[in-house]
C-alpha cells in the first residue's frame, strides 16, 4: 500500500536543540519509509488538520500541547471521534504516566519519549502501526480487489478490453483509456475470477462485503444491487407479492414500485399523503395506518373483490419523502404491522440515517424485536440508493432486510428473485464502491461524516435567515428575500428556552430531533392530521422558499416563481435537485463545503439585486431570450416574475395539484393487466382535451412533484375533476411560458403544445 500521512501535534521545539535534532531524524526515517509528515504546534492547528486530513494513518500528540485555545485533550477526542482505531501515540516528558486521566489509555496505542529510543526505532514503530491501520480499515471486497490487482496477471477472460489493452489499439479507445486511467480497466473483471467471490452466490469477498454492510447498517441480510434503488424496489416486491395479492402503496411512490406491481400482478390499494400550501407532499397521517383505517380502506378498493386473499400482504412507504420528511419508522411498523406481515421502506435518499442520533427510530433497520414485539413486528425491507447521499458510484444501491418471525425471509428463496434482476456481468469497481461506502460509515467515522453534512446544512439555513432579517431591517432596499423551510422558532427541551431559528445554538439544532419535528397544528409546515414526533424534517434536505405563497397556501401580491430562480442559478452552474412552484430543493450531501453553499447564497443575493434594479431579462437569462425573442425580448426579470406569478394565481395551480394528488383517480385495471394490453397494441394516443373518462395505459408523472398523478389502469375522471384540471393547468402554463416546460413523463407534446397521453383502446 502507498505511504500515508503522520500527524505530529507537538509543542514547538527550539531550533538546534537536542529534541529538535532527534525529531528531524525521526521525520527523515518516516519519509524514507514513504510516509508524509504534517506538523501542528498548537491545539487549534492540530484540530484543523484532524478536520481536513482524511489520509492520516497515525498521530503523535504532546500531552502538554500548547492550547491555542484548545489543548491535547480536545485533539485526542477529535482523533478518536473521526477515525476508527487510528494509532495515536502520546508524547510525554514525564517519567511516569500514572497521573494521566484513565481515558487516555483507552484512546492511545502507546507512549513515546523522544530521547529514550533511537530515531529509527521510534519511526519504525509509527510506520508499522500506520501500515497496519491502512490495511485494516479496508473493507473485505476492496481489500481483496487491491491484492488481486497487485499481482499483475494477464487476463484471459471477459471483458474483451483485457485490462484496457484493447483501447490502446485505437485512437478513440486511447482517449478513453487516458481519461479514466489504467486501474479502472484492470479492475473491470469477469465473474470467472473465483477468488473475488460471487454476487449471485454471495460467497467469497463479495459475500463478506455484504455481511459487513449488514453489520454496519443493522440488517439481518444485505444485498448489493448494481442497477440502482429502482431494481432494489422491484426485487423486494417481486420476492414478496404473488399474483392478485393486495398491496398497500404510498401514493408518493417511485415509479419502480409500479414496475414491481406490474411484475408481480399485485393489486395496489393507495395510502394518500397530505400536502401543504407550497405544494410539498407530506406524510400519510398516522390515523390512516391503523388496522381500523386499513380495514375500512381495503374493501372500498375496486381491486379487493377479485384479490387472492382479503388481507394485504405487503406495504410500501416512501421514507424520507422527496422534500425530506421522515417518519418515526418504529411507530409506522407498529401501526402497519397490525395489517401486513411485510413492510417496505423505500429509503432511496436516506441511507445515512442510522449514523446520526438526530434520526433515531426514523429508518427501517431500527425496527427490531427490542422496540416492536415479534407478534406484531413485520419483516422490514429498506431499499437505499447508496450513490445518492453516501459515497458510491452511480447506480449503486443496497437492499437491507430485518426479518420477523411472522414472515421470515428465506435467503435461498429470496436469492432466486435477486438473481432474476442482477447481472451476470457485474462491474467490480461498483461492488468495491458499495463496500467502501459501507466501510466509510463504520464506527465514529460515519457519525462524523453525517454530522458535518447536518452542521453545514444548518449553517446555510441560519445564514439565509439572518441575511433575510438584515435586509428587512436595513431599510435601504426592498425588504424581500428568499427563505428556507423549517420552524420559525425552536425550543430547547433541556432549558425550556425558545429561540428564533436564526439565533438558535448550533449544537442544539444538530443534536435535538425535537427542533425538526412536525408538531400537530404548527403553522410552518401546514400539514394536517399529525401526532407529536410522528414526522420530522431532515435538515440536510433544504427547501429554499421564494416569495409568493406560504405553507398555509396564502398567496402574496408579489411573487418570485422558483422556476425563474433555478433557471438563473443554472447560468451560474448551480443545479438544484427539484423545483416546485415556489420552492427548490438543495441536497447537503457528505461532499458539502462552506465554499459550495456560500456560492449559492451569493447567487440568491445577486438574483435579488437583478430583480430589484430592473435588470433586462436578456442580460439575466440570455439563452432564454435568444430562443424566444418575441416572447421575452422586451421584459425585465421582474416583468417575467410578475407575469408568471399572476398566471400561477389565476390558474390555481397549487390548489389543483393538491386536489389531484390527494384524490387519486378510480382504478379499473391493475398495472399488470394494463401492461398486457399495452404489449398487444391495445392502446392509442389521446389528446388531453379528450381524455375525460379514458383509462390510461402508462404512468403520468409530473415534476414537480415527481410522482404519478395517473397510474396505468386508472380512469382519468371527468373533464372538470381534479386530475384533468391539474393537467390542463400544466399544459396552459407550458404554452404561456416557453422555455419553462413542465417535466411530465408519459406525456408527449405536439407542435401546438397539446398534451397527448397513451390510453387503452375503447372496445
Amino acid at each position: 500500500m502507498a505511504g500515508s500521512t503522520v500527524l505530529l501535534a507537538l509543542n514547538e521545539i527550539p531550533p538546534g536543540s537536542v529534541p529538535d535534532a532527534q525529531l528531524a531524524r525521526i521525520c527523515e526515517h518516516l519519509a524514507e519509509d514513504g510516509h508524509d509528515v504534517v506538523r501542528a504546534g498548537t491545539g487549534d492547528d492540530a484540530l484543523a488538520l484532524v478536520q481536513t486530513r482524511a489520509d492520516l494513518a497515525a498521530a503523535l500528540v504532546s500531552w502538554d500541547l500548547a492550547d491555542g485555545g484548545r489543548g491535547s485533550e480536545a485533539v485526542l477526542k477529535a482523533l478518536v471521534g473521526r477515525f476508527t482505531r487510528l494509532p495515536v501515540f502520546l508524547v510525554t516528558t514525564t517519567a511516569s504516566v500514572d497521573d494521566l486521566p484513565l481515558w487516555i489509555s483507552e484512546v492511545i496505542c502507546g507512549y513515546v519519549w523522544l530521547l529514550e529510543d533511537t530515531p529509527g526505532f521510534i519511526a519504525g514503530r509509527i510506520g508499522v502501526a500506520a501500515r497496519r491501520y491502512r490495511d485494516e480499515i479496508l473493507p473485505p471486497f476492496f481489500r481483496e480487489l487491491r491484492r488481486f490487482d497487485d499481482t499483475h496477471e494477464y487476463s484471459w477472460h471477459t471483458p474483451a478490453h483485457a485490462g484496457g489493452v484493447a483501447f490502446l489499439k485505437s485512437p478513440v479507445g486511447r482517449a478513453l483509456f487516458d481519461y479514466y486511467g489504467e486501474r479502472l480497466f484492470r479492475t473491470d473483471l469477469s465473474i470467472s475470477v473465483a477468488e473475488l467471490g460471487s454476487l449471485f452466490e454471495h460467497t467469497g469477498p463479495i459475500g463478506d462485503a455484504e455481511r459487513n454492510a449488514a453489520r454496519i447498517f443493522g440488517a439481518d441480510l444485505t444485498y448489493f444491487v448494481l442497477h440502482g434503488d429502482s431494481t432494489g424496489d422491484r426485487i423486494a416486491l417481486h420476492a414478496s407479492v404473488a399474483t392478485d395479492e393486495l398491496v398497500l402503496v404510498d401514493r408518493n411512490c417511485h415509479k419502480a414500485i409500479y414496475h414491481g406491481l406490474t411484475l408481480t400482478g399485485g393489486r395496489p390499494v393507495y395510502l394518500v399523503p397530505t400536502r401543504n400550501g407550497y405544494g410539498l407532499m407530506g406524510p400519510i397521517p398516522p390515523a390512516a395506518l391503523t388496522r381500523e383505517a386499513i380495514g375500512d380502506l381495503v374493501p372500498r378498493s375496486p381491486f379487493a373483490a377479485a384479490s387472492a386473499a382479503p388481507e394485504p400482504v405487503y406495504a410500501v412507504i416512501t421514507n424520507s419523502t422527496y422534500d425530506g420528511l421522515c417518519y418515526d419508522a418504529v411507530h409506522v411498523a407498529e401501526l402497519l404491522g397490525a395489517s401486513v406481515p411485510r413492510l417496505h421502506l423505500d429509503e432511496a435518499w436516506f441511507a445515512y440515517a442510522r449514523f446520526h442520533p438526530l434520526y433515531a427510530r426514523r429508518y427501517g433497520m431500527a425496527v427490531d424485536g427490542d422496540v416492536v414485539p415479534d407478534a406484531v413486528r413485520p419483516t422490514v425491507f429498506s431499499t437505499q440508493s447508496t450513490h445518492k447521499l453516501l459515497a458510491a458510484m452511480s447506480q449503486s444501491a443496497m437492499l437491507h432486510v430485518k426479518s420477523s418471525p411472522r414472515s421470515p425471509v428465506d435467503h435461498r428463496q429470496f436469492n432466486e428473485t435477486f438473481m432474476m434482476h442482477a447481472t451476470t456481468s457485474p462491474l467490480y469497481p461498483m461492488i468495491a464502491g458499495l463496500d467502501v461506502a459501507a466501510g466509510m460509515m463504520d464506527g465514529p467515522g460515519g457519525r462524523w461524516l453525517v454530522d458535518e453534512a447536518v452542521t453545514e446544512a444548518i449553517r446555510f439555513r441560519q445564514a439565509v435567515a439572518r441575511i433575510g432579517r438584515r435586509i428587512a431591517t436595513a431599510g435601504d432596499r426592498p425588504a424581500w428575500f428568499f427563505g428556507t423551510w423549517q420552524p420559525d422558532e425552536v425550543d430547547d427541551p433541556r432549558t425550556g428556552q425558545r429561540h428564533p431559528f436564526a439565533d438558535a445554538p448550533l449544537d442544539l439544532l444538530r443534536t435535538e430531533p425535537a427542533c425538526w419535528s412536525l408538531e400537530p397544528g404548527a403553522a410552518w409546515h401546514g400539514f394536517p392530521g399529525l401526532e407529536a414526533g410522528y414526522c420530522q424534517l431532515d435538515p440536510v434536505k433544504v427547501s429554499v422558499t421564494c416569495p409568493g405563497t406560504d405553507a398555509a397556501g396564502t398567496v402574496a401580491e408579489q411573487g418570485v416563481p422558483a422556476r425563474i430562480l433555478t433557471a438563473y442559478l443554472e447560468t451560474r452552474r448551480i443545479v438544484v435537485e427539484k423545483t416546485d412552484a415556489y420552492t427548490c430543493l438543495i441536497l447537503f450531501s457528505m461532499g458539502i463545503t462552506k465554499g459550495k453553499w456560500g456560492t449559492l447564497i451569493d447567487g440568491l443575493l445577486d438574483f435579488k439585486a437583478l430583480y430589484d434594479t430592473g435588470a433586462r431579462l436578456a442580460d439575466v437569462l440570455p439563452a432564454l431570450v435568444r430562443a424566444h425573442p418575441a416572447r421575452y425580448g422586451d421584459l425585465t426579470l421582474r416583468d417575467l416574475c410578475d407575469e408568471m406569478h399572476a398566471h400561477l394565481r389565476r390558474s390555481d395551480l397549487i390548489p389543483l395539484l393538491d386536489a389531484a394528488f390527494t384524490h387519486p383517480p378510480r382504478p379499473e385495471l391493475t398495472p399488470a393487466q394494463t401492461y398486457q394490453r399495452l404489449l398487444r397494441g391495445g392502446t392509442e394516443p389521446v389528446r388531453l382535451a379528450e381524455l375525460a373518462h379514458r383509462t390510461v395505459a402508462t404512468q403520468v408523472v409530473t415534476t414537480p412533484p415527481g410522482i404519478p398523478v395517473l397510474m396505468p389502469g386508472e380512469n382519468a375522471g371527468g373533464h372538470d375533476e381534479p386530475t384533468l384540471r391539474y393537467l390542463r393547468a400544466l399544459e396552459d402554463f407550458d404554452r404561456h411560458f416557453p422555455g419553462f416546460p413542465s417535466e411530465t413523463h408519459g406525456v408527449t407534446r405536439d407542435p401546438e403544445g397539446d398534451y397527448w397521453i397513451t390510453c387503452l383502446r375503447v372496445s
